[in-house]
């Protein structure tokens, strides 16, 4: 097998010399800093902010412009060149406009924007920064960046910049250098969960992820409620459309994934035609583009799926009594000509009685409309091509943790009992805790979308995907239950509550985040746990620096629905060669504040990461591929 393997390897290195130089070449780029990682949380469809975090850097380019021009431009200088390298058409547009566009200022932007490009670019190879450069400029943006002769320097770019402008392409080229600089600010993306829901677009966050060589996902509750909806699971297609239609967001359904609502319209209308539905009128928290719907018949739909998802999921947790989720199943207990429900021995008004498709002699049966209905929206997500695409997306770049460069990234929790053990989760007669129950949901989630149509293995994959969502051992939702049914039909707060699992209290002890680091095998003296899921309130004296900086809890609400708890709108976790970073971002983002949490002891280069010990392997391979062609076992091409 090692010969086969060596054969294999004289295929990309055919001689000795071409062996030797790269390994030359990958013990150059082991000594290099390290690249800079990005982690965002949380995103639940805010396009607008999210896209505004990447093409600045979280604020970083701003802090790259202020370093080489603090001293030789005013302030206003330095923001109208960081706003030029955010948004270079609409900029352009607007000096168009004002007359402002002149040769002078396009050369003068030109240099500098060289300079900047110079300073991100410093600890990347050559060969990086080329990859990232588009090709119509690859040529010129080389040159450009690799200047060595001090005394020419300035007659040379002189030269270039006055030959783009003389040819026309200036405008163009200084967009190209614009995107470069977005391109290599970031050298790795990590999405720590929750895409989807809420916020407006998230199909617009997929399409920018999935232009991007280098990023990862971790999977949060939400974005398996899609997953499982795209898989098959009625339950969860009912829950994203509930979801979606309470947030107002009729744009991400039919203008992004081209979902039909009709049937739902149609149903909700004649239905609850004479029912106000004042209890299901949607979020206003932002307002469609695409597809306006009257607020008095999103909150009709808004019923008629509620009151659909409540069914579907009393028979799944009928059907899998090894949920052990019978006390959820609260239809059933609504006793409908009072107009109450009795939870835990004590009886609650119900805020709305009006249930004109539940039987009581079997609440959870749906009317042969309703199923329908269910079967219209089923075909329109197996449907979707851009739906599945993305998911296909989350599945091929996504999991349910990930350990990179020390660090171990997952959602939500890694469920554990009071006494600080790690909980089980019986899973086909087998317990599982800790990595293993994690390695097993990874499974089980790609076998719900790829497994084998009409399969059991896959029908029961596809259920679980819902126990995901919601359940008290689900490692992404880490709470005693979803109080979907309380929130909607009564108004006792004490019933509102959902009690997280003893791992968010747990893990404020170093204690416990190294026993959690040891577990998957990532050092306690270097690593650090990076979470999402639960906003931390800053306006409430919460910090996102937990254990003693084992711990980084990074919800800190990207998303409009969370702003108001947490008093920010959303973090960014920076990891560069020197430190680890947070940017505290406001709802216009524009100026975050970005503070040391961390400073390395030495300055971290590639040999100390992932990929250091990927080349590592790849240079003794290689030295073994050479001894082969010395010694004659494999001739040379």
């Amino acid at each position: 097998m090692e010969l086969k393997y060596l054969q294999l390897l004289s295929k990309e290195y055919p001689n000795i010399e071409s062996g030797a130089s790269a390994i030359v070449n990958y013990n150059a780029i082991r000594s290099l800093p390290k690249g800079t990682e990005y982690f965002f949380s949380d995103l639940h469809g805010e396009y607008e902010s999210f896209l505004h975090l990447l093409k600045s850097a979280s604020g970083l380019i701003k802090n790259k412009i202020d370093k080489v021009f603090g001293k030789s431009i005013t302030s206003q200088e330095r923001e109208n060149l960081a706003y030029l390298i955010y948004y270079p058409e609409k900029r352009m547009k607007e000096l168009e406009n004002s007359g402002g566009l002149t040769d002078e200022w396009q050369k003068i932007t030109i240099y500098r924007l060289i300079l900047v490009c110079e300073s991100v670019s410093a600890k990347y190879t050559r060969s990086k920064v080329r990859e990232k450069c588009p090709k119509d400029f690859l040529y010129i943006l080389d040159e450009l960046l690799n200047v060595t002769d001090d005394i020419n320097k300035d007659f040379y770019y002189e030269e270039i910049i006055s030959s783009i402008i003389e040819t026309g392409i200036s405008q163009h080229f200084i967009a190209s250098v614009c995107n470069l600089i977005q391109a290599i600010a970031i050298d790795k993306l990590h999405i720590i969960g929750d895409i989807f829901d809420r916020g407006p677009r998230p199909d617009i966050i997929m399409d920018e992820l999935m232009k991007r060589s280098d990023v990862d996902i971790q999977w949060g509750n939400h974005d398996i409620s899609w997953m499982g909806a795209c898989s098959g699971n009625k339950a969860l297609i009912a829950n994203v459309v509930r979801i979606a239609v309470s947030y107002n967001g009729f744009d991400v359904l039919e203008d992004g994934y081209g979902l039909n609502l009709r049937a739902l319209s149609v149903f909700a209308n004649e239905v609850y035609k004479d029912d106000p539905c004042t209890e299901f009128m949607p979020h206003l928290l932002d307002y469609n583009k695409y597809d306006s719907v009257e607020d008095t018949l999103t909150a009709k739909m808004h019923k008629a799926i509620t009151i659909i998802q409540c069914k579907l999921e009393g028979q799944l947790i009928r059907k899998h009594p090894e949920y052990d989720m019978n006390d959820r199943n609260l239809l059933p207990k609504v006793d409908f000509e009072s107009g109450t429900i009795e939870i835990n021995g004590k009886t609650y008004k119900l805020k709305d009685n009006n249930f004109p498709t539940v039987n009581p002699e079997n609440p959870l049966e749906l009317t042969p409309q309703e199923d329908e209905l269910m079967n219209i929206l089923s075909a329109s997500f197996r449907h979707s091509q851009r739906l599945n695409r993305h998911i296909k997306f989350l599945y091929s770049h996504g999991s349910m943790y990930k350990v990179c460069n020390n660090n171990i990234l997952y959602h939500g929790c890694i469920p554990m009992t009071e006494s600080g053990d790690f909980e089980y989760m019986n899973i086909d007669g087998i317990n599982y805790s800790g990595k293993a129950l994690l390695d097993r949901i990874n499974e089980i989630a790609k076998e719900a979308y790829y497994g084998i149509y009409g399969s059991k293995s896959k029908e029961t994959a596809c259920d679980f995907m819902w126990y995901l969502w919601c359940g008290a051992k689900s490692p992404i939702y880490g709470k005693d239950k979803m109080a979907f049914f309380e929130r909607y039909f009564t108004d006792d707060s004490e019933l509102h509550k959902e009690i997280y699992n003893p791992y968010y209290k747990l893990s404020d002890n170093p204690e416990v985040c190294i026993k959690i680091l040891h577990e998957f095998g990532v050092s306690e003296e270097h690593g650090h746990i990076i979470n999402g899921h639960v906003p931390v309130k800053i306006k409430d004296g919460e910090s996102p620096v937990k254990a003693g900086g084992k711990l980084y809890v990074i919800d800190g609400g990207i998303s409009k629905a969370y702003r108001t708890k947490t008093g920010i709108a959303g973090y960014t976790l920076i990891y560069d060669s020197h430190s680890l970073q947070l940017a505290e971002h406001t709802a216009e983002n524009y100026a975050p504040k970005v503070y040391i949490v961390e400073k390395m002891k030495e300055r971290v280069n590639i040999s100390d990461t992932d990929l250091g010990k990927e080349l590592e392997e790849r240079i003794s391979d290689l030295k073994e591929l050479l001894t082969a062609y010395r010694s004659g076992i494999i001739q040379e091409s």
